[in-house]
């Protein structure tokens, strides 16, 4: 097992720079996700840290061994593809085995270690089947099986789950979770599922165009997200445009801002200078109410889609000479159900953030 520690990575493909001096630390036995839409350099980051491309700048560790010149087969790295990599020819047995016999390791402790892998995975009565006998969650089961049995220091997933259905996602959720608990292996996960990354990691980096836009455990990125980008990747927010107002010089982690034509009390460090600022409001932080009599840090709108979700309601609400904002509801919520076309006051809690715009 290891720690990994990248310093000041970079990363560049003819002339366009993936990875612009990132720098990571990652404490022995965590478990992290890197997070991120398509282009925004995860996986490239994970390719460095298995050996696949070599840096452009920058070092990476194991512990204290700088591995960054150091070839993938001599990383003690287990690996899972997304799309399985197994061998067509060789038996799950076979593949679960190929680490092992490529390492020679003794023929008896082979059949242990590959039976005690299977055992784990829920496969040992299928060591004798051909990946085309299996099915896709089964064949994803043979892959991690085959990491983790060579005992790796470091355990690197590229979108492991993304091939699967959604049920069988949340089983393998699971599986993937005790297997490397029980092994203590620092694991590294790439993923742009972003529910996957909050279920599954002890810390998520979020990725943006080769930097980190945000490093914390999934409380702290979903609650206090730095900036919209990142509320808006984790989780779903109402990211608005407003307008700052001067705050009272006994307040610096207050904001005062203009919604809707009102003045509105919220949370934020923002620049005293600054104007314009960006509300992120979770849907499920709002509440609405009907639109007599005002209640402080609400604003007026109406109501103009309406989507029963069993155990939530969704609603749009447009406000009075205002963006949409969207609200939910979830089932045993004592306020009255609206209907499209309803007046109602948005209720803005004062602990919603406001960030730069």
């Amino acid at each position: 097992m290891a720690s990994i520690t990248i310093d000041g990575i970079v990363k560049q493909f003819g002339g366009n720079t993936v990875l612009q001096n990132l720098s990571l630390h990652i404490p022995d036995g965590a478990f992290y996700t890197l997070l991120g839409p398509s282009g925004c350099g995860k996986t490239t980051l994970l390719r460095c840290i298995a050996g696949f491309y070599e840096p452009d700048g920058g070092r990476l560790l194991f512990d204290k061994d700088d591995v960054t010149r150091v070839s993938t087969h001599h990383r003690d790295i287990g690996m899972v593809f997304q799309d399985y990599a197994l061998f067509p020819d060789k038996t799950a047995f076979d593949n679960v085995a190929y680490g092992l016999r490529a390492r020679k390791v003794a023929k008896p402790d082979i059949r242990q270690r590959v039976g005690e892998a299977l055992e784990k995975v829920g496969l040992a009565a299928l060591a004798d089947r051909y990946p085309a006998q299996m099915s896709g969650g089964q064949r994803q089961r043979v892959a991690l099986a085959r990491a983790l049995v060579i005992r790796p220091r470091v355990l690197l997933m590229d979108e492991p789950l993304s091939n699967l259905d959604a049920k069988m996602r949340l089983q393998m959720r699971d599986v993937i979770l005790d297997l490397v608990r029980e092994a203590g292996i620092t694991t590294v996960f790439v993923t742009h599922d972003q529910e996957e990354a909050l279920a599954m990691s002890d810390r998520i980096a979020i990725m943006d165009r080769g930097r980190i836009a945000q490093l914390g455990t999934p409380e702290e990125l979903y609650g206090t997200p730095v900036n919209a980008y990142v509320a808006d990747f984790i989780g779903s927010a109402n990211v608005l445009p407003v307008t700052l107002q001067s705050p009272p010089h006994c307040e610096p982690a207050r904001a005062h801002y203009t919604l809707a034509g009102r003045v509105l009390d919220g949370m934020g460090e923002v620049d005293s200078a600054s104007t314009e600022g960006t509300l992120i409001a979770r849907p499920e932080d709002l509440s609405l109410m009907t639109p007599a009599p005002h209640v402080p840090n609400a604003v007026l709108g109406k109501v103009v889609r309406r989507q029963y979700l069993g155990f939530k309601t969704a609603y749009r609400i447009q406000l009075h000479d205002g963006p949409e904002i969207r609200v939910e509801l979830h089932a045993g919520n004592t306020v009255a159900d609206f209907q499209e076309g309803d007046a109602v006051q948005v209720l803005v809690p004062a602990d919603c953030r406001i960030v730069a715009a």
